[in-house]
This record gives structure tokens, C-alpha cells and sequence, in this order.
């Protein structure tokens, strides 16, 4: 079992606000979904009732449940160093951002998993309160939206061929 990281939690603490779509869709989680939740919700996504999802840690979703979650690819590294990934409801997948650090940027400038995956070209205005938070908390520096995710999945393009491997 995985414990929630301190940072995560207070991230969480922060008001994801849709803004009638102008906003963020997310709906952040107080601790990671059950590893039996996950097996659960994977196996029905994939269609494949041999996955395992100890590999993923879902802490947050989107309004038609879509999942965010760390992929653990270096079960050795810390969990904030991980990638984030989005498995949307509708079967859209992708690399979010490269690690903790980065996925505070996007949230600064208006962009949750959903939107990265779904309309990352879409600048919005800045999330003062996820601006101020990754000020102070992001190890890496200010990064437009599109390249933090094309570093994502340049950087991680094996994810979406391992999770379609997957579905049957």
C-alpha cells in the first residue's frame, strides 16, 4: 500500500473549480484508489480480466470519471517523480506530465489530465492559487502547456502502446 504524499494532499486542498468549462474538470482525491479498486476499474476499461493496475496510482478524476494517476515505471523512485497519465472514460489515454513538478505548471495555467489529453492546445488564463502553489513547491521550472506535454510523451511513449497491449 502506497501512502498519499504530503504534497499531493495539499494540492488537493486547493478549489479545483470548473468554471462552467472554462476551469479545471478534476475531482481530486483524499488518498489513492484501493489496489482492489483499481484492478476492478482497469479490468473493466481494458475488457482484460487477467490485468493487474499495481502499476497505477489513481488519485483524482474528471466529471465523466475519467482517471488521473502516478504510472509507476521506477517502483524504486518516489512516487511524485513518476509520470502522470490520464485514462479518460471514452478509452482516451495519454502522458500527462513527467513528473509531479511538471503536472503543477499545467495546473497553473488552467489545465487539469483532462484537459491535457483532451484540449492541450487551449491556452487559458492562470489559476493564481496553482500558480502561487507551484511557486513555491515545483522543483522544475515555468513550461508552456503543449511542452510539457510533448516532453511527457517523448519522454514515455511506450505508455499508451503497454496500456492498448492491454485491452481486448
Amino acid at each position: 500500500m502506497h501512502s498519499f504524499p504530503n504534497l499531493l494532499k495539499q494540492l488537493h486542498k486547493i478549489e479545483f473549480d470548473y468554471e462552467d468549462g472554462k476551469g479545471i474538470d478534476f475531482e481530486p482525491y483524499e488518498n489513492f484508489l484501493s489496489e482492489k479498486e483499481t484492478n476492478k476499474w482497469l479490468k473493466a476499461w481494458t475488457g482484460n480480466s487477467e490485468v493487474k493496475g499495481d502499476s497505477l496510482l489513481v488519485f483524482g478524476q474528471d466529471g465523466t470519471g475519467g482517471y488521473a494517476a502516478f504510472w509507476l515505471i521506477n517502483k524504486e523512485q518516489d512516487i511524485l517523480k513518476q509520470p502522470i497519465v490520464f485514462l479518460g472514460s471514452e478509452g482516451e489515454i495519454g502522458v500527462v506530465a513527467n513528473n509531479f513538478d511538471d503536472y503543477l505548471w499545467l495546473l497553473a495555467q488552467k489545465h487539469g489530465p483532462f484537459e491535457a489529453i483532451y484540449y492541450p492546445e487551449n491556452s487559458k488564463k492562470v489559476n493564481q492559487a496553482f500558480l502561487d502553489f507551484a511557486k513555491k513547491c515545483s522543483k522544475s521550472e515555468y513550461r508552456e502547456v503543449l511542452e510539457i506535454i510533448k516532453d511527457a510523451k517523448n519522454t514515455h511513449p511506450d505508455f499508451e502502446t503497454w496500456i492498448e497491449s492491454l485491452i481486448r
